[in-house]
């Protein structure tokens, strides 16, 4: 027992004795650390001067390093958006010591007199003197604006920013400015930055600011004079994280189509804003996205982005989403339901619906009740089918995916406003006035995505802008394509509203936008404007939407103008005569320009044929000649013409441009004659379109004084 009693005692001075030592050395830690403290405080040296100093002197802070803002590329990647640095220099004027100062002072006036031209030499001089000498300044800033980073190139060999041990002094501070090479092309959609925040406020730039935004780093910064920061060095630094780059859908050769005739129409008409869409129906992908909105006379810019957040009364338009309903409710054949539309004005329930076309359309099919647009057919339609099921036709606008967002990865889309029965608004002729586009709100875009629906078999996409999000070691995140598992409504819908689409294109409200090349589908849309509440005569909100080709459709796309005005007849204010031509003016150079949806080229030329002569670019000749296997393309030459005989037998001859001569421009796109011919400093009119056939000054002249030349397009 005894033992055990002195074992204990023995085991409690053991622990007492190591928590003793513990404590020492706890104690010597600390005070370790408070004399590192102490010499990093006051004798450690930066620069010269002591932590104690800078902080005490000169304000040393920890403060943010911005982070480099990721980039934004079109489908082809082309640059949409960067930060570019810019530097503002100045000159601490106590840093260098009095005889190097004053050795070199006067060069580096002179250097910013001759760059800047903001003061004389002397100017200058006084003023980084009186900085030296001054008890309460230090800190100059050369130049009130900025520079861009060629000029700090040049300017690091300046004196007082070279590194030098008795001089220096100089100073960059970094800022970066948001660089858009397209611009003002699809700049609502891209977006932009807040200069205060840095972060971005609309567009892309909002939508994906988490991904672009990168992260901040933490280093010391000198607070001087006006609040100015000036980093002090990166020893101590955490390194700031770029942030990621966005790799979108868009492209700027189909935005500039789109921008091109949505403009001219615009001018053309007074038009108050317009606004195109096209997108690609498999993928829902988005190649371009033009909004504009009248600021001054025949000016239009970028404001708002009326395809994402514009709601309205989309009109006719809607009657697709009408006619799906009807067609899965009865399974009628609308060739042969009749309905009896009358002269074109119909009384309902203390108003009157009244049919675009004066005198009305008499006794016409379903079919043609969708391809001439007629309001008091797709009401007497509804009256005889849905008349005591509303409920039931609401149904299949939210089966159609009309009564929700489409999703698209953006901020600011505005959901559509599709009233049902439990709605204080709700009356007895709203279903009627639903049925053709009234007392409803829709975007542009989420009518397109119904049409595009219908152009994919039925199958709903999502639209998307943005494919893929990467960072310095690759993709990040890849956004795919979202189709929907289940098409919107049967085959048999699909098939008959398809002939339809390309009825009104082809005998309907729209057959003047028929193309001899590829057929179109879509539907025209007049809707009244609301204002205070009233649906208001000759203010109308026109669309136009649809597909192409329309055999095997891979574009849709969507035009809308708002309050067109015109000095002519009333019916030149409707969507046929203004949003229609600029879809088909788009859709024409979509085609031109898309290869893998032109119609393929003959093997060889019809027996009855005469000889095709053209000319242009060896190297865009060579592409030609192989794709419709011809006899090669010269090599010798940058330019020659070529005489397409039958059966593909070519003679090439080699045209030489080079000579002050004048050329033959015969058989050459307007494109290279143009070229060739301003190269030369001459002034080209020309008349017509396609290829040259005549030119006002012959080749092989040269004629004194001849500085205009008239080329002829065929």
């Amino acid at each position: 027992m005894k033992n055990e009693i002195e074992s204990g005692q023995n085991n409690k001075k053991a622990l007492i004795g190591r928590a003793r030592t513990v404590g020492w050395m706890l104690l010597l830690l600390a005070i370790l650390v408070f004399v590192k403290l102490i010499r990093v405080q006051y004798y450690d040296e930066f620069k010269g001067k002591t932590w104690a100093e800078y902080s005490v002197k000169n304000d040393l802070k920890l403060d943010t390093i911005p982070a480099m803002r990721g980039n934004i590329y079109s489908n082809d990647n082309s640059l949409l958006a960067t930060s570019l640095p810019y530097y503002f220099i100045g000159l601490d004027t106590k840093t260098s010591d009095s005889a190097y100062f004053y050795a070199h002072v006067d060069e580096l006036a002179s250097l910013l007199a001759k760059s800047f031209h903001e003061n004389d030499v002397a100017g200058y001089r006084r003023k980084i003197i009186s900085y030296r000498v001054s008890r309460s300044k230090r800190y100059l800033r050369l130049k009130n604006k900025e520079i861009s980073h060629l000029d700090r190139e040049k300017i690091k060999k300046w004196p007082f920013f070279v590194k030098n041990r008795k001089g220096g002094g100089g100073k960059f501070e970094t800022i970066y400015k948001r660089y858009k090479p397209f611009s003002p092309m699809a700049d609502r959609t891209i977006g932009g930055i807040d200069p205060k925040s840095g972060r971005g406020y609309i567009g892309l730039e909002a939508s994906f600011d988490k991904n672009l935004e990168g992260k901040s780093g933490i280093g010391w910064a000198e607070m001087v004079e006006g609040g100015i920061k000036i980093p002090v060095g990166d020893a101590l630094n955490v390194q700031p994280e770029a942030g990621r780059d966005i790799y979108t859908t868009l492209d700027m050769n189909y935005q500039d189509m789109a921008e091109i005739a949505l403009r001219r129409k615009l001018k053309e008409m007074d038009a108050d804003f317009g606004s195109v869409v096209i997108m690609e129906v498999k993928s829902g992908e988005i190649r371009a996205m033009a909004n504009l909105t009248k600021r001054g006379e025949n000016k239009y810019e970028e404001v708002f982005n009326y395809a994402l957040a514009g709601s309205n009364d989309p009109g006719s338009t809607f009657k697709l989403a009408t006619m799906m309903a009807l067609l899965e409710e009865t399974h009628m054949d609308p060739d042969k339901i009749m309905v009896n539309t009358g002269t074109g004005a119909m009384p309902f329930k203390n108003h009157v619906i009244r049919d675009a076309h004066r005198g009305g359309f008499g006794t016409i099919t379903a079919s043609e009740v969708l391809e001439k647009s007629s309001n008091i057919g797709i009401v007497q339609l509804m009256l005889r089918y849905f008349a005591s099921k509303p409920d039931k036709y609401l149904s299949y606008l939210k089966q159609f995916h009309l009564t929700t967002p489409t999703g698209i990865h953006m901020k600011g889309e505005k959901p559509p406003l599709i009233r049902d029965r439990s709605s204080k608004h709700w009356s007895s002729y709203s279903l009627y006035f639903m049925a053709h586009g009234y007392e409803m709100q829709m975007t542009p875009l989420q009518t397109l995505a119904l049409y595009n629906a219908v152009a994919n078999d039925g199958y709903w996409v999502r639209p998307m802008i943005v494919r893929e999000v990467r960072n310095a070691e690759g993709i990040e995140d890849k956004i795919p394509p979202y189709v929907e598992d289940q098409p919107i409504c049967s085959p048999e819908t699909i098939r008959k509203v398809k002939k339809m689409l390309q009825g009104v294109v082809n005998t309907g409200l729209a057959k003047h936008i028929k193309s001899d090349l590829y057929e179109i589908a879509g539907k025209t849309g007049t809707a009244r404007k609301l204002i205070n509440g009233v649906y208001t005569e000759g203010r109308n909100y026109t669309s136009f939407v649809g597909y192409f080709p329309a055999d095997k459709p891979k574009y849709s796309c969507i035009v809308i103008i708002d309050n067109p005005k015109s000095k002519g007849a009333d019916y030149t204010r409707y969507a046929g005569s203004v949003a229609a031509p600029v879809f088909k003016e788009v859709a024409d150079r979509i085609y031109a320009y898309d290869v893998n949806i032109q119609k393929p080229v003959k093997d060889s030329i019809p027996e009855t044929s005469k000889d095709v002569k053209w000319a242009g670019k060896t190297s865009e000749l060579r592409v030609i000649s192989k794709e419709l296997k011809l006899t090669p393309v010269p090599e010798d030459t940058e330019y020659a013409s070529a005489s397409l005989f039958k059966k593909g037998k070519t003679n090439w001859q080699s045209r030489n441009i080079s000579l002050r001569d004048i050329p033959n421009l015969q058989g050459m796109a307007m494109r290279d004659a143009l070229y060739i011919m301003e190269n030369k400093g001459f002034k080209v009119n020309f008349r017509g379109s396609g290829k040259v056939i005549e030119q006002s000054l012959p080749p092989g002249s040269n004629e004194a004084g001849a500085k205009t030349i008239l080329l002829t397009l065929q």
